[in-house]
């Protein structure tokens, strides 16, 4: 059920998001869900090996290359799903950022888990 409450408040950062960015086109909450399942696969499994890839890029510039990373995979997302639009690099860059800050004021909704002892 968990994992369900927070497919939910992704989907709903991508929303909000998609809404106050002007250059981000999301064509309704099922795509909003679909862009989540998308974007929670390629932060899971692909993200991580950009991450090592780059170690030393990371380095240089004291891992603020990983926001490209991020940007560069809400273009592929953006590929993928075919009612989620993003115009740009530049937006999509953005819309990461944007999208870090609404899904940190959204956690604040997740049940937390309590500490038990089995």
């Amino acid at each position: 059920m968990k994992i369900l409450f927070h497919w939910f408040l992704s989907a709903l950062a991508i929303v909000i998001t998609a809404y106050l960015l002007p250059g981000i086109v999301l064509k309704g909450f099922f795509a909003a869900l679909i862009v989540a399942i998308v974007l929670g696969f390629f932060n899971t499994i692909i993200r991580p090996i950009l991450i090592l890839l780059s170690l030393p890029i990371q380095f240089l510039t004291l891992g603020l290359f990983t926001f490209v990373i991020n940007a560069a995979l809400v273009m592929l997302t953006s590929r993928i799903v075919p009612d989620f639009h993003v115009e740009s690099f530049g937006w999509a860059l953005l819309f990461s950022l944007v999208l870090w800050a609404v899904n940190a004021m959204l956690q604040h909704f997740e049940p937390s888990e309590k500490n038990s002892n089995n």
